[in-house]
């Protein structure tokens, strides 16, 4: 099975930190390493470094080069423009398709926080047995629901379709995304739903016709960079027609026109956490829902359920705090409630085109 890490993303919704200059999945905001080597560890001990590849912006070349050195040079796939997820993964499976069209592929992102390792690996095993016995061609990888998240997508899991409780699979019923804060609360209570973490896997021949079903135009474009793979034009081809593809989800491109008979959802406990909000971060971090996470120079005085990351030198001191965010850097303040987290990646976007865009 070949694996693509996606590591391409701004992360607008963990700013001020994540900013286009320095995204969130090269830093080192959880441990020793960045959470992009961290995805690619967590892969060693049971796939190849060969068998891995790595779909980031063109402009972070030299930082993945650096911080995946067993990565072969050959596996990197650069794009010259960020288009969004739906031109991304096209881009991707268009390439892949070229050398292993039928064999399974996974996507994946280098951005979240797996703590059961074990159970991810098997959840990509089983997924990809699912493939080859041609059981499947689409398979979601699901973490069971802990909370009512309303920053991720929801699956509504179909009747089960083997016996084991711990990696279970169950036939695919419907994609929601990120729903309101009160459909999360329904879909918390009705255990037929899990978080969709935007994994899944299949093979670059399905993927390349679904592209043709659904994206024509896109589709088309692909095509044409696909053919120069391996010829002299193929970095000129890719710069001059890929900046010209439609930026769009994959969701919105691909998965909402999907006819779903015959997808199938693993839903596991993978100890999966989107660190791509605060919020999320916050729950990672804390041991219940009121500890306090800090980082740095912080002192908190009757305070519960509040994250305070101070990358300055500043002392920062927080009283009576309650499910709050602050995020102090040396040029951005960030202050609020917990549950307006989802409200800070438009913000950002109103930033450009201001004085302020620097920040972005």
């Amino acid at each position: 099975m070949k694996i693509v890490v996606f590591a391409g993303g701004v992360g607008t919704r963990l700013w001020p930190l994540s900013r286009k200059n320095s995204p969130k999945q090269f830093g080192k905001i959880v441990g020793t390493q960045s959470t992009l080597q961290q995805a690619i560890e967590r892969l060693l001990p049971e796939f190849n470094a060969s068998d891995i590849y790595i779909a980031t912006g063109e402009k972070y070349k030299d930082i993945v080069i650096e911080q995946l050195p067993t990565i072969p040079k050959e596996n990197f796939i650069f794009e010259p423009t960020l288009q969004d997820v739906g031109p991304a993964i096209g881009l991707s499976s268009f390439l892949l398709e070229k050398k292993f069209s039928h064999e399974p592929v996974a996507i994946i992102w280098s951005d979240h926080i797996v703590k059961n390792e074990v159970a991810f690996r098997q959840a990509l095993r089983l997924a990809e047995k699912q493939i080859l016995d041609a059981e499947s061609e689409f398979i979601f990888i699901a973490q069971k629901a802990r909370f009512a998240n309303q920053n991720c997508g929801w699956i509504e899991l179909g009747e089960k379709i083997n016996n084991n409780d711990t990696t279970a699979i169950f036939k695919f019923k419907r994609l929601c995304y990120r729903p309101k804060p009160e459909e999360a609360e329904e879909f918390y209570k009705n255990k037929n739903f899990v978080w969709n973490l935007g994994y899944f896997v299949s093979t670059p021949k399905y993927l390349k016709t679904m592209y043709k079903n659904y994206m024509p135009e896109m589709y088309e474009k692909l095509l044409k960079i696909q053919a120069t793979i391996g010829t002299p034009d193929y970095k000129k081809t890719l710069h001059k027609i890929y900046p010209t593809i439609e930026k769009i989800s994959f969701d919105d491109a691909i998965l909402v026109k999907l006819n779903p008979d015959g997808f199938r959802v693993i839903a596991s406990d993978l100890s999966w956490s989107d660190i791509g909000t605060w919020d999320a971060l916050k729950e990672a971090l804390a041991q219940d829902k009121d500890e306090n996470i800090t980082l740095g120079s912080v002192l908190l005085e009757d305070a519960k359920d509040t994250l305070l990351f101070n990358y300055t030198n500043k002392l920062c001191i927080g009283i009576d705090l309650n499910e709050v965010i602050i995020i102090n850097t040396d040029d951005v303040l960030l202050v609020c409630p917990k549950n307006s987290v989802p409200k800070i990646k438009k913000f950002v976007e109103k930033l450009d085109g201001t004085i302020h865009e620097h920040l972005v």
